[in-house]
């Protein structure tokens, strides 16, 4: 286990992206209940990929959909590529199109990166002043979300923090330009910080080819420069990895079900 792992980190192995798919939309729903319950008010950042996709196609269908405050929820995205949100790479495109424009929420519920930008910094900033406006941050303060959905890429990024780049540094920042040399392309991130800040943080991840990486992350070595991922340990919060079978294969310490 890495140095600092957090003691309420609990990693599942479900059989396949489906199951993973199904609790997380229960997860989903049971955490936007419980937090309209105590304060009157959800707020999630959604993920960008293929099994939050099938996440989103869930919870904007029944039985879920109708389990649902919608209404009382307020939408963020942790991360996007730098285009426009018509662009089929785009991570807003895809949570429009496989659930926010399937429900009954406003505009105004929903607070996209402005990623068409064509100044990547700028795009970043103004998230930055977005996330400071919208949780009344004052200097120095982080946004607290009830739950924050992530994957992880097969050389264990997460979000846009990919190995040896910039974002990994803590320099206050909230949201990040961060070039990414890999993709040869700028993306526009969270920062880890804001993301240890939530009350619930989700990893959904499938496919064998995240196995080696998905190891070293939670077994391996703390090594955050070469594994990104480790840098989320949520520091009053819970952590929870949900991996299927073949992500899950070299994993020692997991709750098999």
């Amino acid at each position: 286990m890495p140095a600092g792992a957090p003691a309420s980190r609990e990693v599942r192995i479900l059989p396949d992206g489906k199951a993973i798919a199904a609790r997380a939309a229960q997860i989903f729903v049971d955490s936007a209940n419980a937090s309209v319950k105590e304060r009157g008010i959800f707020i999630v950042a959604l993920a960008g990929g293929s099994t939050p996709k099938a996440l989103y196609g869930l919870l904007a269908a029944e039985p879920f959909r109708l389990q649902l405050p919608w209404d009382k929820i307020g939408f963020f995205f942790g991360d996007e590529r730098h285009v426009p949100p018509d662009h089929q790479d785009s991570n807003f495109r895809m949570a429009s199109e496989a659930m926010l424009s399937k429900t009954t929420i406003a505009p105004s519920q929903v607070h996209r990166i402005q990623a068409e930008n064509p100044d990547a910094e700028q795009a970043a900033q103004q998230y930055e002043s977005e996330l400071r406006n919208s949780f009344h941050l004052s200097p120095g303060q982080r946004p607290r979300f009830d739950l924050v959905l992530l994957g992880m890429g097969n050389e264990g990024h997460t979000l846009s923090l990919f190995p040896g780049t910039k974002a990994l540094q803590d320099n206050g920042r909230l949201v990040m330009r961060n070039w990414v040399g890999k993709v040869c392309a700028d993306r526009i991130t969270m920062t880890a910080p804001v993301v240890n800040n939530a009350a619930l943080v989700l990893f959904a991840i499938t496919g064998a080819d995240k196995a080696p990486a998905l190891k070293a992350v939670l077994e391996g070595p703390y090594e955050p420069e070469q594994l990104p991922a480790q840098l989320i340990a949520p520091e009053n919060g819970k952590l929870l990895y949900l991996v299927d079978a073949a992500a899950g294969s070299m994993l020692q310490n997991a709750i098999r079900e």
